[in-house]
């Protein structure tokens, strides 16, 4: 399969398919934005706060049902604050379970590939006895910081695509 550009970061992105979604849907005070910076590029950032059982941040993009026939990897060009994040996506947006892949960034422009078949289904941060990400199907991706402690981040996302 030749690379397929999912979402390419430029000061003409049109950010309106991209929704921040906060542990505030259960109670949670974390807070967080998503933005094009000066550069063009994706900018998620906030704080990750433990009040009222809270703990995670995340910014979704929804689209158009995509079939990746032959697909092995989703490449994502990002730069970090050396926290751990997740890539999540899911085979049709109303999925109760994603599929998470966590990552580590640096403080430096890196593109992490992601095996498709490494996915492993997940709901409210357990995971499921379910078999794995079969790269069919995708409608939401999902970039998420929830690591059982209170901090602030930043995530700058260049690209996402699939080979």
């Amino acid at each position: 399969m030749k690379p397929f550009l999912i979402f390419d970061f430029n000061l003409k992105s049109d950010l309106l398919n991209w929704k921040i979604v906060n542990d505030a849907v259960m109670g949670g005070m974390s807070e967080s934005k998503f933005y094009l910076n000066p550069n063009g590029e994706g900018t998620f950032e906030g704080k990750v706060s433990l009040e009222n059982n809270g703990g995670f941040c995340a910014v979704k993009y929804n689209f158009e049902l995509l079939i990746l026939k032959d697909a092995t990897h989703f490449c994502i060009r990002i730069k970090g604050d050396d926290k751990q994040y997740q890539f999540r996506v899911k085979t049709h947006r109303t999925d109760s379970h994603s599929y998470v892949f966590p990552f580590q960034t640096t403080t430096d422009w890196q593109t992490i590939e992601i095996p498709i078949t490494e996915l492993y289904p997940a709901f409210r941060g357990q995971k499921l006895n379910q078999p794995n990400y079969d790269g069919s199907n995708l409608e939401e991706i999902t970039f998420l910081i929830g690591n059982k402690k209170e901090e602030t981040f930043r995530l700058l996302i260049d690209s996402i695509e699939v080979k």
